[in-house]
């Protein structure tokens, strides 16, 4: 290929995402260049779209459509997209090619003093766009609320800091990570403020494919299938064709208040899982195996007859 074009979002972490994959490319290819193009996609326009209300139509290709269409008009080569972004299933004639190495998945919890999730007063307000958080946060504590937060992250940190009433923010550790922020002891300053970073690693489930940076493109250009095939993460790829095998088992779009906990190791594939339906009470499940199609199914079968 003389040059690769690589489509994008424009926010920060979109754009931290894309020089990633640059970089990879850079790496693997070093005489071919690589050209970056950004796209606004419905979910960067409408603000005020609830992510959480299901009558919203919650996530289902919000941020993705506008990629997907310049993919498939031939405009861009690649699409990159955060892996938990993307519907189960892929539009026809596209497929995720490859993905970069995981990020660490767990969901972390910002305060302005620092508390766990457990020790937040009785009846306090935590922010969050997700469903799959929220539902998990009123599980595990009902007595919290929980109120739509949406933006980028400086947005988000600013007003954790100018709404007194609200205690902390749920955040992904790997966006974090990737747009430079530092809390390896538990604290990070950010516009001089400074705020409290406790993980959610073994409180809260992962969303599928948290972490995870894919790299989608059209099945009928082999050229550049060749070439994502060369930074494809084999690991990653495998856990992640568990987790998204399981979400079109289950006909989820990334708003689904489904989460998962998937490991590689040995060559065996473990996946956890919980899924969260109309009562309040989720159903668990977990199955493992060396195919991951093969494990998604029997964590499918589980959670359908829990």
């Amino acid at each position: 290929m003389k040059s690769i074009i690589l489509g994008t979002r424009g926010s920060a972490l979109a754009l931290a995402q894309v020089e990633l994959t640059a970089k990879a490319l850079n790496t693997a290819f070093p005489g071919v260049p690589v050209e970056r193009r950004i796209f606004v996609t419905r979910g960067d326009q409408k603000l005020d779209l609830s992510l959480i209300k299901a009558n919203e139509a919650g996530g289902k290709g919000l941020f993705t459509k506008e990629l997907e269409d310049a993919l498939l008009n031939g405009s861009i080569d690649v699409a990159v997209h955060s892996l938990k972004d993307l519907p189960g299933h892929n539009p026809p004639g596209l497929s995720v090619t490859a993905v970069l190495q995981r990020a660490p998945t767990a969901d972390v919890l910002i305060t302005k003093t620092p508390l766990k999730l457990r020790e937040l007063p009785e009846g306090a307000t935590v922010g969050t766009s997700s469903v799959r958080r929220a539902r998990q946060l009123n599980w595990l504590r009902p007595d919290l609320q929980i109120c739509e937060w949406r933006g980028n992250v400086q947005t988000r940190l600013r007003k954790l800091t100018e709404q007194a009433e609200v205690a902390g923010i749920i955040l992904a550790q790997a966006g974090l990570e990737r747009l430079g922020y530092s809390f390896a002891e538990g604290a990070m300053e950010v516009e001089g403020r400074r705020y409290f970073v406790t993980s959610l690693g073994d409180d809260l489930f992962p969303a599928i494919g948290q972490g995870a940076i894919a790299l989608q493109s059209r099945a009928d250009r082999p050229e550049v299938t060749a070439v994502l095939q060369e930074i494809d993460h084999r690991e990653t790829h495998l856990t992640i064709r568990a987790e998204r095998e399981l979400q079109r088992l289950l006909s989820g779009d990334c708003a689904l208040p489904v989460g998962v906990r998937t490991t590689l190791a040995d060559g065996v594939l473990k996946m956890r899982a919980i899924l969260f339906g109309e009562q309040r009470e989720p159903v668990q499940a977990a199955a493992e195996g060396a195919s991951p199609e093969t494990v998604a199914a029997e964590v499918f079968a589980h959670l359908q007859v829990s």
